[in-house]
C-alpha cells in the first residue's frame, strides 16, 4: 500500500515543523508545485529522491498513480486545512492511504507577530475567488483576508461602503526576508501595490451582527418622486421572502432602495440585485446601501423584465414595481428558477387584480395579506392615528 502524506510546509523553512521536515526526509517521491520544492530543497539536495512538480490534484494522483515508489510526499503551501489544495488532493486520491501534517498558516503567523488572539477572528479569501469583504466587516471586529493581487480592489469596496477608516494590518511576504508588516486604513489601500503574497487584517471597533427588519423610515435618503416602501410593510415582506444567507435576491422597481438594503442585511453572504428604471433612483440606491455599510448589492438600470436575462437565478424576488409588466416579470423570474420565492405589494386594486392573474397564468397559488397601518400624529395637546394607504401582499405560497 503506497503512503501519501500532504504536509502544510508553513511559511517556509524557517517555520516547518519537525514532523513534516521527518516525512520529507524519509519519503522516496516529492510533489509539489515549484515554490514549495524550493522551500524543501535543503532537506533533499544531493539525495536520489525522485522530485515531480504537480499542485493540481489530478497531476498529483497521475504522479502518484505511476509511480511505484511506497512513500509519497506532496507539498502544500501554508495548513492543509486553511485554503488549502490538500482538500482536493484528497478527493483526488480515493483508495490510497492519505495523511495530513498541518503546517504553520499565515494566519497564525501573522496574528502572532501583531500580538493578538484570533479565535474569535472571521476569515475570507479574496485570493481567486468572490469575496463579500464589506458585509463580513461589518458583522465582525477582526477580519483575516487571503489576498490575490487584488488588495487595491478590496480597499475600494470598503471605501464605498464607508469603511474607508477601518484599521488595517498588511502582511507582505510572511516568513521570508522581504517581510513587512504595517498599519493603514482601508481606503489606503485603494490604488496601493502591494505583493501578491498579501495578507490583510481588518479591525472593526463597532461591528454589528444584527439583521434588522423594518428599520425607520428616516434612516433612509429620500429624493421627491421616488417611492419607498414604509417600514411596517417591509418587515412583513421580509417575513414572507424568508431570505437565507446565501440567497440569491432581486429588488424590481427598488425605488429608493429600502428593501434592497433589508434584503442586503438579510442575505450577508449572497447578493442583491436592485433593479430600477430611474437613472436618479440607481443613485440613491447606491447611497442607501452604503449609509448601511452593504457591499453586496449591484443597482442595474433598466426595464425589467428585459434586463433579468443578465442575472443569476435568483432565490428570493420582491416585485415593488412592475410598470404594467407583471406577468413578464414573473414569467421571466420562473424560468430562470422555477422554485423562486416571490412577494409582491399592491397599492392599487388594479395592481391586485393583475397580480392575481399573472399567479395564476403562472400556476402559482397566492397568499395574500392586506395591511391596513395607522401612525400616531400630533394634534395640538393631543395625539390622533393617522390611517396609512392599505398595502395588499400576495406571494407564492
Amino acid at each position: 500500500m503506497k503512503e501519501i502524506t500532504v504536509i502544510g510546509m508553513s511559511l517556509g523553512q524557517g517555520t516547518l515543523t519537525f514532523e513534516a521536515s521527518q516525512k520529507v526526509e524519509n519519503a522516496q517521491v516529492l510533489i509539489g508545485a515549484p515554490r514549495m520544492l524550493e522551500n524543501a530543497e535543503f532537506l533533499y539536495k544531493n539525495t536520489a529522491k525522485r522530485v515531480f512538480s504537480g499542485y493540481k490534484p489530478k497531476d498529483v494522483a497521475e504522479i502518484i498513480k505511476r509511480n511505484e515508489a511506497e512513500s509519497f510526499a506532496v507539498l502544500v503551501s501554508g495548513d492543509t486545512g486553511f485554503y488549502s489544495a490538500a482538500e482536493g488532493i484528497l478527493k483526488a486520491l480515493p483508495g490510497y492511504c492519505v495523511k495530513f501534517i498541518p503546517g504553520i498558516s499565515t494566519v497564525n503567523y501573522f496574528f502572532a507577530k501583531l500580538k493578538l488572539p484570533w479565535q474569535n477572528a472571521a476569515f475570507v479569501s479574496a485570493h481567486g475567488r468572490e469575496a463579500n469583504i464589506a458585509d463580513t466587516v461589518r458583522r465582525n471586529r477582526l477580519v483575516f483576508c487571503l489576498t490575490g493581487n487584488n488588495a487595491g480592489e478590496i480597499g475600494e469596496a470598503l471605501t464605498e461602503a464607508r469603511f474607508g477608516y477601518i484599521k488595517t494590518f498588511t502582511g507582505e511576504n510572511l516568513g521570508t526576508e522581504s517581510e513587512r508588516i504595517r498599519e493603514i486604513t482601508a481606503s489606503d489601500l485603494t490604488g496601493a501595490v502591494l505583493p501578491a503574497m498579501t495578507v490583510l487584517l481588518f479591525e472593526n471597533e463597532n461591528p454589528d451582527e444584527r439583521t434588522p427588519s423594518g428599520l425607520a423610515d428616516n434612516l433612509f435618503i429620500r429624493r421627491s418622486g421616488i417611492p419607498m416602501t414604509k417600514s411596517e410593510t417591509r418587515a412583513q415582506v421580509l417575513s414572507k421572502l424568508n431570505i437565507s444567507p446565501t440567497d440569491i435576491c432581486y429588488d424590481i422597481g427598488a425605488g429608493t432602495g429600502s428593501v434592497t438594503a433589508e434584503m442586503a442585511l438579510f442575505a450577508y453572504r449572497g447578493h442583491v440585485y436592485a433593479v430600477e428604471r430611474r437613472e436618479d433612483a440607481i443613485a440613491l440606491i447606491k447611497q442607501n446601501c452604503a449609509s448601511f455599510h452593504l457591499g453586496n448589492v449591484t443597482a442595474v438600470c433598466g426595464d425589467a423584465p428585459n434586463v433579468l436575462e443578465t442575472l443569476p437565478p435568483p432565490d428570493t424576488v420582491f416585485i415593488g414595481g412592475s410598470g404594467g409588466g407583471l406577468e413578464g416579470i414573473i414569467n421571466a423570474v420562473l424560468r430562470k428558477k422555477t422554485n423562486a420565492r416571490i412577494v409582491l405589494t399592491a397599492v392599487t386594486l388594479e395592481t391586485v387584480s393583475a397580480a392575481l392573474e399573472a399567479f395564476k397564468s403562472a400556476s402559482l397559488v397566492p397568499e395574500i395579506t392586506q395591511i391596513n397601518t395607522s401612525r400616531g400624529k400630533a394634534v395640538g395637546n393631543y395625539h390622533m392615528l393617522e390611517a396609512q394607504n392599505p398595502v395588499t401582499i400576495i406571494s407564492n405560497s
